[in-house]
């Protein structure tokens, strides 16, 4: 499991914190840094990430995978989108098949929004020489104040709180015990998860404007290949494309 750990009541992003110390001084794999709220917390590209101080699970952990080639570093995405499915799986069974990934790294739940992911990766001579993974889920905040359309939260699911920590020990129990599969398992476990991976649904792009597509597979790199009714494919690397919720 991991191998340090530090919490601090408030940060400027847990990101941005596990960054700073690995240009000071050299962290093992493993080393989780958890806080009770961040200042800066952000998702992905320019996304801020909404969190009630001490009410939900923001943390980030180091891994160092150097097996695994530059090219398929998308591979991380989903293994750690993996580990807080499975997690959420065993917190909340009867709303197993409620639980899914929204391309590339949101959790959700039916059509809402219940954590994000923000993956960070330091390359060196054709290596990923570190990887910081930030997390964000939702877990006992019940109001929500941002402009965000979708959010929910683990207390508003199954009507009682969830201790916070217990909630990371299990993603990251499930984490580093994914972490040793081959990478095709992890990969077909994630296309399992798909968010609407079945059936056509609509989609926005800037080139083709709304369309109507279905999904049919998340290549290595992480492009998303969608299929029209027309039979035309094609490929959306992130913020390409997004989903009509």
């Amino acid at each position: 499991m991991y191998r340090m750990y530090r919490y601090l009541a408030v940060v400027d992003s847990t990101n941005q914190w596990m960054k700073t110390r690995l240009r000071e001084v050299v962290l093992p794999e493993g080393f989780v840094v958890r806080a009770g709220y961040q200042e800066a917390g952000r998702g992905q590209g320019t996304n801020r990430w909404e969190s009630e101080r001490g009410r939900n699970l923001l943390f980030s952990v180091l891994l160092r995978p150097e097996h695994i080639p530059v090219a398929s570093q998308f591979v991380l995405s989903q293994l750690i989108s993996l580990a807080i499915v499975h997690t959420l799986h065993q917190l909340l069974p009867d709303e197993k098949d409620a639980f899914t990934v929204k391309w590339p790294n949101d959790i959700y739940w039916n059509d809402r929004k219940l954590g994000g992911i923000l993956i960070e990766n330091v390359l060196q001579g054709g290596c990923i020489k570190s990887c910081v993974i930030g997390v964000g889920l939702n877990i006992n905040q019940t109001t929500f104040y941002s402009d965000a359309p979708n959010p929910v939260s683990l207390k508003q699911l199954s009507g009682h709180r969830h201790r916070i920590k217990n909630v990371m020990h299990g993603i990251l129990h499930h984490l580093f015990e994914i972490y040793s599969c081959e990478a095709d398992a992890i990969r077909a476990g994630y296309a399992r998860l798909l968010y609407r991976r079945e059936g056509f649904h609509p989609f926005y792009s800037d080139g083709k404007g709304r369309f109507e597509a279905s999904i049919v597979r998340v290549d290595d790199d992480g492009r998303l290949v969608l299929k029209e009714k027309t039979g035309d494919e094609s490929g959306f690397y992130f913020k390409e494309v997004r989903f009509l919720v």
